[in-house]
């Protein structure tokens, strides 16, 4: 099976898969954040921004892969 990749049309505008997923990875990894924040569970992570990043990145594969095929 041949996969060919498409754009997604948003209000007649053409943008790649790996822009959407991307920042719903990134809405997905602030929420996490915040959540962890919340919870006081944040504070046991030695560099918070590489964690934040790591999130980012993993939040962003996982949607690419299933929900927005890249």
């Amino acid at each position: 099976m041949s996969f060919d990749p498409s754009e997604v049309e948003l209000w007649g505008v053409y943008v790649p898969p790996i822009l959407l997923a991307a920042t719903f990875g990134l809405l997905a990894m602030w929420l996490t954040v915040y959540l962890l924040r919340r919870w006081r569970m944040f504070r046991w992570f030695v560099l918070p921004e590489v964690v934040m990043l790591a999130m980012a990145t993993i939040y962003t594969v996982i949607l690419g892969t299933f929900v927005f095929p890249l």
